[in-house]
């Protein structure tokens, strides 16, 4: 259904090594997160394996592709070249790749920026970009440990570090990550 060996053929030749690496090994844990949540095993690899497949584009490609869909970027992704890779990809999934299931298309759109009410698989790629095996910022085994025992508890501590790296950089915050952080933070506040 979802071509996975014609995909993985397409993204050797499209990532460099590394960035291909990254891409198999979030789609791996992805599958492992979709088994321990209950959610579409198949669904969530692929939308791992697909979540940056614009990330090395030209900026002026990324910026044409974000643009030309309708995934609404807010002022500050449009001030953040750093986040137009998963804008353009899910318009690229949409336009050349004939995707059409939206959770998808919103799994790949959302992956670094967050939003407040995700969907399972959206927290699936969301979480899984965050550990995969080579991930090594400082936290990260926590994190794994985390995402394994409970994906809310999870989502709220990556929502939150993600919006104190941003704030610490001086930049505008996303308004999604801004109700994405409000979300779970209400939720965690609800337990």
């Amino acid at each position: 259904m979802y071509q996975v060996k014609d995909r993985i053929a397409f993204l050797e030749q499209q990532l460099s090594p590394k960035r291909f690496r990254h891409s198999c090994n979030v789609a791996r844990a992805a599958r492992q997160l979709a088994q321990k949540y209950g959610a579409d095993v198949e669904k969530a690899y692929f939308a791992g394996l697909m979540h940056d497949v614009c990330k090395e584009m030209l900026f002026d490609d990324q910026k044409a592709l974000m643009l030309a869909g309708d995934f609404a970027p807010d002022e500050a992704e449009l001030q953040s070249k750093k986040v137009w890779h998963g804008i353009a990809g899910a318009y690229y999934l949409q336009s050349e790749f004939g995707v059409t299931d939206k959770d998808i298309l919103n799994a790949v759109r959302f992956h670094t920026v967050g939003r407040a009410n995700m969907s399972l698989l959206e927290e699936i790629i969301y979480i899984a970009d965050m550990i995969s095996d080579d991930r090594d910022y400082k936290g990260v085994g926590k994190m794994r440990k985390l995402a394994f025992e409970n994906l809310q508890d999870a989502m709220f501590e990556a929502i939150r570090d993600s919006a104190v790296a941003i704030l610490k950089k001086g930049v505008m915050l996303p308004q999604y990550t801004i109700a994405a952080y409000n979300y779970y933070l209400m939720r965690q506040n609800q337990d």
